[in-house]
């Protein structure tokens, strides 16, 4: 179709070879000599307008002097992927500024994010999360809202319950446990959620206390994917009310992990958010 937005995975592996044409210092028009095409085309997949054939790609590989068989095979795999259908597709969900976020969720082996006012998205109760999908736009209907409550539960099982769940490094902040979204009774639940996800084996949980004062985060919330091959570059994102932003650049992504460490020597040790998490919840009885 080709009015349809290319996948997330198609554009990285346009991103990757474009870099590696051009870092084999072979123009476009000889990359389509190669295999057959019109510059056109060469031009297409690089902006990942089209997708290319296994085939292709392991042509333009070889001639672009790529010889690491696993990287090879890292990215017929992308490009095998890249073909799939996103995941709110397959829920039968139009929801195009949420497809990026969730298809780079769910390939992350590594998940950096920090809430300053907000419990994350992906420890979430289904009452917190309803409650914070009715209060930030009141004129949602109820499908509406129980479908993305829904998508929002779906996200979490299949991110921290599949197979090989990714590493999950969540920094709070102490408003977003005292602010009562919902009432006290929906936030009982979240904190008790909050409780047994720190519990989870891949799951590290720290809260910034109020009495951390002036810290690296108070710029606002974002999220840091990390990936387990070299076809995927980290990417930070950062949502605002209209969308998200992706962030990609080297310095991007090293500004950002650097915050992300600041916070964490800020934190609370996990032991001890756990204790403060355990006292907040009494404030809700």
């Amino acid at each position: 179709m080709s009015g349809a937005r290319p996948t997330v995975r198609r554009r990285r592996l346009a991103a990757v070879l474009l870099a590696l044409r051009e870092e084999a210092g072979k123009s476009p028009e000889e990359a389509a000599e190669r295999i057959g095409c019109h510059r056109t085309k060469i031009n297409r997949i690089e902006n990942a307008r089209l997708g290319i054939s296994l085939g292709e790609l392991r042509d333009l590989l070889t001639f672009y002097g790529v010889e690491d068989d696993g990287y090879v095979e890292q990215l017929v795999a992308l490009a095998r992927r890249g073909r799939e259908p996103g995941w709110l597709q397959q829920l039968g969900t139009a929801l195009p500024s949420y497809a990026d976020y969730i298809d780079y969720e769910r390939t992350a082996n590594y998940i950096r994010s920090f809430e300053p006012l907000l419990i994350t998205g992906l420890l979430q109760t289904p009452d917190y999360a309803r409650a914070l999908v009715e209060g930030s736009n009141a004129m949602l209907s109820r499908e509406r809202v129980d479908e993305l409550v829904g998508i929002r539960m779906e996200r979490q099982q299949s991110v921290l319950e599949g197979d090989n769940p990714p590493r999950l490094c969540v920094i709070q902040g102490e408003a977003a446990l005292l602010t009562r979204v919902g009432g006290a009774k929906v936030m009982r639940g979240q904190l008790d959620r909050l409780l047994a996800g720190a519990e989870h084996p891949s799951v590290e949980l720290q809260v910034v206390p109020h009495s951390a004062g002036a810290h690296a985060g108070l710029m606002g919330a974002f999220v840091l994917f990390g990936f387990p091959t070299p076809a995927y570059s980290d990417v930070v994102c950062v949502e605002n009310k209209t969308g998200t932003l992706y962030l990609e650049t080297a310095e991007e992504i090293d500004t950002y992990t650097l915050t992300f460490d600041s916070l964490r020597s800020t934190a609370l040790a996990p032991a001890e958010s756990r204790d403060l998490i355990a006292r907040l919840r009494t404030t809700f009885d």
